[in-house]
């Protein structure tokens, strides 16, 4: 099962780590990103994009046939 916030970036399979770490800082609100406090749980937030994109992409190169 996908991540939702994943799903919501909207990044194809070939997306690189690099273009999803820039889209999911654009996903969170600029207050958001500004608070001190939330560091470590954007950090996380951050973690579970690229885990999700990278799993997306191993279950794309499995061969169909």
């Amino acid at each position: 099962m996908t991540d939702p916030a994943y799903q919501r970036l909207g990044l194809p399979v070939t997306a690189s780590p690099f273009t999803v770490l820039r889209a999911a800082v654009r996903a969170l609100h600029p207050d958001t990103r500004a608070v001190r406090g939330f560091r470590a749980a954007r950090k996380r937030f951050y973690q579970q994009m690229l885990c999700a994109h990278a799993a997306r992409q191993a279950a794309g190169d499995e061969p169909s046939g």
